[in-house]
């Protein structure tokens, strides 16, 4: 009789805990949950929000902290190293304060500055990849038409949200210790649905025939570079993808390829929803921060009396590097997402103004 030795059975790990670690900050909000969705099947995710709804996708684990505390955030990474180990791929922190209030506000220093430098004391006991950290084309100084701004354009920041980017890159800088990171100036973020505060409150003006429609206190020729949602993403996922080859510290650009004047933007706009353009009535500063004033006064308008002074800056983004270093490709515009978006409006006007918070 042949004798059989019994096979030794070798446990074989899940699938699951032999993918690496990313962890997301802000995983609830709209950049943060699309990136979750699109990571998900590749690596194991931890999205770090504040306790409560909204939650971030079901996909990553929900871990609650509150990054204005030392002990919430000493806490999630305990949690961290429990169910992942000691090694993180990436940190993507999109986590910040950010309003279009114009007051000063101590909140932006308390968590978008002081909560980062909680994040990476607390990190320098890990061994983490990549530090992604999402700042604004608006730390930028202003260029003008047909001057493109790179990423050794000087920094000029206006208001209290870009400053406060410009001064958490200073801080990650200093204590990033020997973390890699990768510094993102991401130009205005739009999609089909809307989802840009100023895109769809022009549409709103235009679509209500409000009056302020056609008036402006500066210079049409000018504009803001956007960026599509998913292009943003794909951004991401391939710096996430391509951190061993990048430089140990890297600020790059991303933004559209085509940067839209208010002019063009008013246009296709109104056009859109209409069928026809609408002049546009150039106003004095003064005359047009009177009647925000008023508009602030007697409701709730999107325009307020600061934002005037701003109207004239011009921001044209170059992203050439992002396309050099990590084969990004803008695969969208806003000329042709406006249509789409302005369809999304004319089919269902009381969703789209629930989706984009309009009032």
């Amino acid at each position: 009789m042949e004798n059989k030795t019994p096979l030794k059975v070798v446990p074989v790990a899940p699938e699951n805990s032999r993918k690496e670690v990313i962890i997301v900050t802000g995983s609830s909000g709209m950049i943060g949950s699309k990136l979750i969705n699109k990571m998900a099947a590749q690596y194991k995710l931890a999205g770090f929000d504040l306790a409560g709804f909204p939650y971030p996708p079901a996909e990553a684990e929900c871990v609650c902290v509150d990054l204005t505390s030392d002990e919430s955030v000493e806490f999630a990474f305990k949690r961290i190293r429990y169910e992942y180990g000691n090694r993180i791929a990436s940190v993507v922190h999109l986590a910040a304060y950010y309003d279009f209030l114009g007051e000063p506000s101590d909140l932006y220093d308390k968590i978008t500055v002081k909560g980062t430098e909680r994040l990476l004391k607390s990190l320098q006991d890990f061994e983490v990849e990549q530090f992604i950290f999402s700042s604004s084309m608006l730390v930028y100084k202003p260029s003008s038409p047909g001057v493109k701004i790179t990423e050794e354009t000087p920094l000029e920041p206006k208001w209290d949200y870009p400053k406060s980017k410009v001064t958490t890159e200073k801080l990650i800088h200093e204590q990033r210790g020997e973390i890699p990171t990768v510094i993102m100036r991401i130009a205005g973020v739009y999609s089909e649905e809307g989802n840009s505060i100023p895109i769809t409150n022009q549409i709103q003006r235009i679509y209500e025939k409000q009056i302020s429609a056609s008036l402006y206190p500066a210079n049409v020729n000018h504009g803001s570079t956007y960026v599509h949602l998913e292009d943003l993403i794909s951004a991401i996922a391939l710096s996430i993808e391509k951190r061993k080859d990048l430089p140990s510290e890297v600020v790059i650009n991303i933004g559209d390829d085509e940067t839209l004047t208010y002019k063009e933007l008013q246009d296709i706009i109104s056009t859109e929803i209409h069928g026809k353009k609408s002049k546009i009535i150039h106003i004095p500063k003064w005359f047009a921060k009177a009647g925000a004033f008023m508009q602030n006064l007697f409701g709730k308008a999107f325009i307020k009396p600061w934002m005037i002074d701003l109207a004239n800056d011009h921001f044209e983004m170059d992203s050439s590097k992002a396309k050099k270093l990590l084969g990004w490709q803008p695969k969208h515009g806003l000329r042709d997402t406006l249509p789409i978006m302005i369809k999304k409006l004319k089919d269902d006007p009381e969703k789209f103004y629930r989706v984009n918070k309009l009032e």
